[in-house]
């Protein structure tokens, strides 16, 4: 079927909005946070901290493109959807709490709905 902005819900379009600014937030922080930092520390990979703070960015940024291009918005949610699995993974070979793995439960379940239902 062909595809344009109106046919988005206001519903989707928000959650694509949130999850865009919520990567943002979290791209942005990358940089700035010294609690990521450290956190980055803690999970085994302080060196690609920039890389996931740019690959964030690049996601949030994809999100918001796909509102008009969507074959662009479901490649970028795809590529943070396996991000927040890889974090999931991560979360339980250093034993975090099911708490401290929720976010990153939540971030891959919402990017699986909009790449399936969104775009």
């Amino acid at each position: 079927h062909s595809y344009s902005l109106a046919t988005l819900t206001s519903l989707k379009v928000t959650i694509i909005l949130f999850t865009a600014l919520s990567f943002l937030f979290y791209g942005i922080s990358c940089f700035t946070s010294q609690y990521l930092k450290k956190e980055f520390s803690r999970y085994g990979f302080p060196s690609q901290r920039p890389l996931i703070g740019i690959l964030q960015l690049a996601g949030s940024l994809s999100l918001v493109a796909g509102l008009w291009l969507p074959l662009l918005g479901k490649v970028g949610t795809g590529g943070l959807a396996l991000m927040m699995l890889f974090a999931i993974l991560v979360r339980i070979k250093i034993q975090d709490s099911f708490l401290q793995t929720t976010p990153a439960i939540f971030y891959f379940l919402l990017n699986c709905y909009i790449v399936l239902f969104c775009y």
